[in-house]
């Protein structure tokens, strides 16, 4: 057997494999015996069956059969000791003139090669690194709001200005008929909030969707509808009104803070509001984090150039898609999935680079730290070393959830390693101001 590779061009290559009868016949041979030994054929007795008939029956099968796997095996081991960085696998090349017949062969395999290229990470631009301050209107809405959630509801016999209502929202043309609660200081413009005032549980009232909520996540809960189907719709819909109540908001005392954060945690209003700062600076600070992520990823895709074997990872695609494609169609999901293929390329560089491999150790000890933040949820505070090792090799136990804590402390890794060594900004802003910037 002989393997050579032959360079087209910086990204493609072609490996031609020759395979010869002295590679494969002995096994073969060894094959077709015992398959004498066990082939069921009328007339002949178990075992006695003509060898020419059992070739002439098998042989051509077994034969294609060890070739193959002599193939695939030598294939791979040529990549390896070769060590090339191949996208994709290698694709067989259509030899029209190929004759299984024939008792040596030659095979050609085309070889898309990873580009090599250089990742700055100090672009002329820096990347603004977000640090989304919590404001004290945050913190006194938060308070508002726990206040209602854990208040009194006092039932009323009609809606005022504070109510809080519950009814259907129905109409046959827009596909509407949901039941919903909501506040109506939730409402948007006077108009509806007039429509509203005053009416009483069994009466039905009219409006129009549009421009109907403040807030768009309020309005798609309401109507129960989509992002999408909340930008188009303008219909007129009922509200069929059941109940009207007024929540009388708890009072800031202990009975509270402990139902929030456990016995003496908190003690005061103002350790109440220390708390909720604390707890949104660090939701903050995961949604800024993961925002420079996306930014830094961003900025490294458009700034690395490389070309890659375009033609040759479009029909690569084409060949192992599980619904046929055609040509056309393997250029367009090429398209799509470049620059996801471009940022796996060069994520790769920078881990290998920088040796930022997840070590087994690691991971044990960050899936610990998870199992850890979870029982402090539930109240259990200091659980036992043992307890956190036994629950943590069961959880490495799977290879799925191996995985998954994998790509996580993976990514984490690669956010430190980018806020140590990309060029950033920090910039401080509230975050309405954050959402404003980074979503509009």
């Amino acid at each position: 057997m002989n393997i050579t590779k032959e360079q087209i061009d910086d990204l493609n290559a072609v490996v031609k494999v020759e395979i010869v009868k002295d590679d494969y016949n002995e096994k073969v041979e060894s094959i077709l015996k015992n398959y004498r030994k066990t082939a069921n054929i009328p007339g002949f007795r178990k075992g006695h069956v003509p060898m020419g008939m059992v070739k002439k029956q098998y042989g051509m099968a077994v034969r294609v059969d060890e070739v193959n796997k002599i193939l695939q095996e030598a294939l791979g081991k040529f990549l390896q000791e070769e060590k090339l960085d191949v996208l994709g696998n290698p694709l067989p090349k259509n030899q029209e003139d190929f004759n299984w017949d024939a008792e040596d062969y030659n095979f050609e395999f085309e070889l898309g090669m990873a580009p090599k290229f250089d990742v700055n990470l100090k672009p002329k631009k820096a990347i603004t690194s977000y640090k989304i301050k919590v404001d004290d209107k945050m913190v006194d809405s938060q308070v508002t709001t726990i206040r209602k959630q854990y208040g009194k509801l006092i039932s009323q016999t009609e809606v005022a200005k504070d109510s809080e209502v519950t009814g259907t929202f129905a109409s046959e043309k827009a596909g509407i008929d949901n039941q919903a609660t909501f506040e109506i200081e939730q409402l948007k413009g006077k108009k509806n909030v007039d429509a509203f005032v005053g009416a009483k549980p069994g009466d039905v009232i009219t409006v129009k969707t549009k421009s109907l909520f403040s807030e768009p996540a309020t309005y798609q809960a309401a109507l129960k509808i989509s992002e999408d189907e909340a930008k188009d719709l303008n219909a007129e819909v009922t509200f069929t009104l059941t109940e009207t109540n007024k929540r009388e908001q708890a009072d800031l005392d202990q009975e509270l803070f402990d139902k929030l954060f456990g016995k003496d945690v908190v003690k005061s209003a103002t350790e109440l509001k220390d708390k909720i700062k604390e707890d949104g600076e660090r939701q903050f600070t995961q949604q800024s984090d993961q925002q420079l992520m996306n930014d830094v990823t961003e900025r490294l895709i458009d700034e690395t150039k490389f070309d890659l074997p375009s033609d040759f990872l479009a029909r690569w695609i084409q060949s192992t898609g599980e619904k046929p494609m055609t040509e056309e169609e393997a250029k367009e999901e090429f398209a799509r999935s470049e620059k996801g293929l471009r940022w796996q390329l060069i994520e790769g560089k920078v881990v290998t680079e920088n040796e930022l491999q997840v070590t087994f150790d690691e991971l044990k000890d960050y899936s610990k730290d998870m199992i850890k933040a979870q029982m402090m949820q539930y109240g259990q505070m200091n659980p036992e070393e043992k307890e956190l090792d036994d629950i943590a090799a069961r959880i490495l136990g799977n290879q799925e959830e191996v995985k998954r804590l994998s790509e996580q402390l993976m990514n984490v890794k690669m956010l430190t390693f980018f806020k140590e060594n990309v060029k950033l900004k920090e910039k401080e802003v509230t975050f309405d101001e954050f959402v404003k910037e980074v979503y509009n």
